[in-house]
């Protein structure tokens, strides 16, 4: 069961909950703002249900109320990050914004971030590169959830990988389902069948979880979620999802000089330890490689001829990577958001702890 919240009573609320824990007012809405928004593209598993799991981090030192990364190293086109434990999302969002600054200048850009936290949806950041005419790359890692093929133990995290690349400029884009929305191309995956928050979503609300998601502790194929969180989740297309998975290891962890594999902590398993995830960010810059004029033209008539007829029997339309969530995002943002009960009753709870008051608008 879900209620519709009306978005800036729920980004308020987000917002005092992070500023009761510590965090300064600017960097308070800035994290409400990331975690909203994924709920308003119909992401919840990365939306305000984390806030909780957060606040409680905040709380146990295992999160920094530190806003900045350390530079480690500036070097041309590259840098390292040192996120000091804080809020993945706020460092996420400078760690980019150095990428394009570095693509600006030398039409690359590579920022490898270690000692980091969850940063949220990775589409965020490769979107924030796509908006300003970059192509752009998000990667981070997880503790170990998934097996290798014929391994009996987790060795890899469900490790997100997001690319978004720039819309057509104005006149470009072809007529068609997507001519309306104002939305850069962006994949955003995580490389399990299905990511750890919907599965603890499942098992909040006492659902069951679709069969190929996830083996119980033994490595028995289970629709509980209950023992999906106890056992392993199942890599997307087998081999290689684990392949893909084990090389965004590579770059967010090993690369950056990081946790990787069994040394990134669990989000929920001991929220006193913190998390060691790292991240990755690439942007290139479109115009540096010579034609971005061409580049618009050719990239809305591959678009066109994605989402041309004929359809397959019984569908009406083809969607591009990001659509859809566009989509929910514009209609969303007009309605109102739809937050599981739970959830809400969560948060309703925390500012009660927190001695945060209610904004105008929240189910009550």
């Amino acid at each position: 069961m879900t209620d519709l919240v009306p978005v800036e009573a729920l980004s308020a609320l987000v917002a005092r909950l992070f500023a009761a824990a510590g965090l300064p007012a600017d960097a308070a809405g800035t994290v409400a703002e990331a975690l909203v928004d994924a709920d308003l593209r119909g992401l919840p598993s990365h939306g305000s249900h984390l806030v909780p799991m957060y606040v409680e981090r905040l709380r146990q030192g295992s999160v920094s109320t530190r806003t900045d990364p350390k530079v480690l190293i500036d070097a041309g086109g590259i840098a390292v990050l040192d996120a000091g434990h804080a809020l993945g999302v706020l460092t996420a969002d400078q760690a980019m914004s150095l990428a394009t600054a570095k693509a600006r200048q030398f039409g690359i850009g590579a920022v490898a971030v270690r000692h980091a936290f969850h940063f949220g949806a990775a589409g965020r950041y490769a979107r924030a590169a796509a908006r300003e005419g970059f192509i752009g790359i998000a990667t981070a890692n997880t503790r170990p959830l998934m097996p290798a093929p014929g391994g009996g133990h987790p060795v890899v995290g469900n490790n997100p990988i997001a690319i978004g690349v720039p819309a057509p400029r104005s006149g470009a884009r072809p007529d068609g389902p997507s001519a309306d929305l104002d939305e850069p191309l962006v994949l955003d995956i995580a490389l399990s069948a299905a990511n750890i928050g919907r599965i603890r979503l499942a098992a909040g609300n006492g659902k069951g979880i679709p069969d190929g998601w996830a083996t119980d502790a033994e490595g028995r194929p289970t629709t509980d979620p209950a023992a999906a969180l106890a056992g392993m989740l199942l890599p997307a297309a087998g081999h290689k999802g684990f392949g893909l998975a084990l090389m965004v290891d590579v770059l967010a962890g090993v690369l950056a000089g990081g946790g990787y594999g069994e040394r990134v902590n669990g989000l929920y398993a001991d929220t006193a330890l913190p998390n060691e995830c790292g991240h990755f960010f690439l942007a290139l810059d479109v115009a540096a490689f010579g034609d971005l004029d061409g580049f618009a033209s050719r990239l809305a008539d591959l678009e066109a001829s994605v989402t041309a007829p004929p359809y397959a029997p019984g569908v009406d339309r083809v969607l591009l990577p990001g659509q859809r969530s566009a989509e929910r995002l514009r209609d969303a943002a007009r309605r109102g958001v739809q937050v599981d009960q739970g959830v809400l009753a969560r948060l309703r709870d925390l500012a009660a702890d927190l001695d945060v008051p209610l904004p105008e608008g929240l189910p009550r």
